[in-house]
């Protein structure tokens, strides 16, 4: 039977969420922020800011997810856990292999066949290379992409440059490595940049520091809220100019020239409380998404015409093969003040939570193609294991090739018709 490591780091149980008293301002930026929509709840969400004021406003009740946990934001739970492991079961025999610091011995005595990596890694800018480059030094076969592709699309203003250089439509930006460098910012107003701006952390996922402050409309916000996030995730700041348009992500299953892009998932910012901006940062995804009060954010297929279907597409996947991602990835896209698709963002080891609630885009997006969860998980498998000459066990049928996003028209007029 073949044998199927399966890389992954686990959430630890979450700590009981604290009320903000102002008291322990380390990690503030992840306590929720005030309600207010205006522009002054820009200033009131962290006392870890200058002028800032603290809030008091516990999780409601039974809400799906803790942000005080935002240092493993971007692991796994046991469900997710459980449910790849099940799927992985119809393909040969599961070995779990935790990304801890016994992983490499673990994986040296267990030498499974392959590795099904969703491993996000434990510390530093290359982390979730980790995993990948132990797997090759040993010579074990994985899934996924491999460490230069992993760090470099962890690397926001890096794999910028390459699509840039390559002619992959992604917005003008600049990096600030150190409060040194923020007063040089007003130079580049005008000449390189143009407000508005958005900032956020280098190397970070999972919208870890993405919060409504980040756009910035001014010289003053842009200096102040770069620093914040300079102190606060001690890492470079990516500077870049602000898309106005319409939002997506797009899954992508395969390699090469076999790489399909599956139903497009819409953001669907009317969803947001009134004068939110259209984002999908902390506020929507810890304050205001709520499992009494769901936001309804995501619409897949995307309401989109033909002509912008194709462009995306055409977008998605350059940019998917110029990073050399394999087997599968989440490349999110907004538009510009022109229409024009620009990448924001490629996720080579995308999200898959598999509960339907948790608004999970990969998962939404192979549903929309009529793949189970167990498909999408047993087809990145099988690409990985193709790739490589790997041989598994038998494979349910639908599971060994990703439906096209071609062949979803009926779907797309479903729902042209319902809205």
């Amino acid at each position: 039977m073949t044998q199927i490591g399966f890389a992954y780091n686990e959430k630890p149980e979450p700590a009981a969420v604290r009320v903000d008293d102002g008291t322990d301002a380390s990690r503030s930026d992840e306590e929720p922020p005030s309600k207010r929509r205006d522009d002054r709840s820009r200033a009131s969400a962290s006392p870890a800011e200058p002028g800032a004021v603290a809030v008091s406003t516990p999780l409601a009740a039974g809400s799906r997810r803790n942000p005080t946990e935002d240092e493993f934001a971007e692991w796994d739970d046991a469900e997710t856990i459980a449910a790849v492991e099940r799927a992985l079961a119809s393909c040969g025999e599961v070995i779990r292999l935790e990304a801890d610091r016994d992983f490499p011995q673990r994986l040296r005595d267990a030498a499974p066949d392959i590795v099904f990596n969703i491993a996000e890694g434990m510390h530093g800018v290359n982390r979730e290379a980790h995993v990948p480059a132990i797997c090759e030094f040993f010579g074990i076969p994985y899934s996924g992409s491999d460490p230069f592709s992993l760090s470099l699309c962890l690397d926001k203003a890096r794999a910028k440059e390459v699509l840039a250089y390559h002619g992959v439509p992604t917005a003008p930006f600049t990096l600030i490595r150190s409060p040194d460098e923020i007063p040089g910012l007003g130079r580049r107003l005008g000449r390189q940049l143009r407000l508005p701006l958005f900032v956020k952390p280098l190397h970070e996922g999972s919208s870890k520091g993405i919060t409504e402050r980040n756009f910035c409309r001014t010289r003053r916000e842009l200096e102040a809220h770069t620093a914040f996030l300079l102190e606060r995730y001690r890492q470079p700041v990516l500077v870049e100019e602000y898309l106005p348009g319409a939002e997506f992500t797009c899954a992508i299953l395969g390699n090469d020239q076999g790489a399909e892009l599956l139903p497009i998932v819409g953001l669907n910012f009317e969803s947001l409380p009134e004068g939110a901006l259209p984002m999908y940062g902390f506020e929507a995804k810890w304050l205001w998404d709520r499992p009494e009060n769901p936001l309804e954010m995501f619409v897949c297929p995307a309401r989109i015409d033909e002509k912008l279907r194709r462009r995306i597409e055409e977008i998605v996947l350059a940019a998917y093969r110029v990073l050399a991602c394999r087997d599968w990835s989440r490349i999110d896209v907004r538009l510009d003040a022109a229409g024009v698709p620009n990448v924001v963002e490629v996720n080579p080891l995308p999200g898959i939570l598999p509960n339907p609630e948790d608004n999970s885009c990969f998962p939404k997006a192979a549903r929309a193609a009529g793949m189970s969860y167990d498909q999408l998980i047993q087809a990145c498998l099988h690409h990985a294991a193709s790739r490589q000459g790997v041989h598994l066990d038998a494979l349910p049928g639908r599971a060994a090739r990703a439906p096209s996003a071609r062949t979803d028209a009926p779907v797309l007029q479903r729902v042209a018709a319902v809205g």
